[in-house]
């Protein structure tokens, strides 16, 4: 009797996993709903619920919360320190890009930033954030601060037609990039965006570079673990080569 719960959501799982792996349900199709799945199992919606979980936490569906589950592509992978566009990244694996602007301001910098970047509080700073999507996915949230001296015109742009990191690469080519990855719980604010649960892990990446001899940027980056992944590769003589 201790092991019918088990039993019960386990079968959800085997019987989706299956229908993935045979080919039956694609990457991107939508599955059943938990209330779906408890009628078809003959079970209650929590353990509908707790087999969609698992299968969310295991990478094999995407859960988007008030839209329903879909079968997950292959996690597409990201070098870790080359810094390429988000969007030449995505229709790299086959996507499809787009943004929602959600911030593109001049603004006195706070201290904190300020340290970071190597300047004075209250100097002026341009400060943008932006959510990339995947066929509307929302799969990175991208912050970043930069200094004017070096992209004097950065809140001039169209970043519907451009990217951010591609405006920046191309007037201010980079000399130097710091990286610091980690894993990290989301607020409340970047979960909505992103449209992700509570429990759901992110990934974390701040970025400093440096072009004309300066600190040029400040980037605080985040994508749900569920659908990004970085690598790196390493090789004698050459370091790491790494993407965001």
């Amino acid at each position: 009797m201790l092991n019918q719960p088990y039993t019960l959501y386990a079968k959800i799982k085997k019987s989706i996993v299956e229908e993935i792996d045979s080919g039956k349900i694609k990457p991107d199709d939508k599955i059943l709903s938990e209330t779906k799945l408890a009628k078809t199992f003959n079970v209650s919606r929590m353990t509908a619920n707790r087999a969609l979980k698992e299968l969310s936490e295991e990478g094999r569906i995407i859960r988007v919360q008030g839209v329903g589950s879909f079968v997950a592509k292959p996690k597409p992978e990201a070098a870790l320190l080359e810094i390429k566009s988000i969007a030449t990244e995505i229709a790299g694996w086959g996507g499809v890009h787009s943004s929602q602007i959600l911030l593109l301001v001049k603004e006195k910098i706070n201290l904190q930033i300020a340290q970071k970047m190597d300047l004075k509080a209250n100097d002026n700073i341009f400060h943008s954030i932006v959510v990339h999507s995947d066929r509307g996915l929302p799969i990175q949230y991208s912050e970043r601060f930069i200094n004017p001296k070096v992209a004097p015109q950065y809140l001039d742009q169209d970043y519907k037609k451009i990217t951010p990191s591609d405006y920046l690469l191309k007037v201010a080519p980079v000399q130097e990039a710091e990286h610091i990855i980690e894993a990290a719980n989301c607020n409340a604010k970047i979960q909505k965006l992103l449209k992700i649960n509570s429990e759901e892990p992110c990934l974390s990446l701040k970025r400093r570079t440096w072009s004309f001899d300066m600190i040029a940027t400040y980037s605080i980056i985040v994508s749900p673990g569920s659908r990004y992944k970085l690598v790196g590769n390493f090789s004698p003589g050459h370091g790491f080569a790494m993407m965001n």
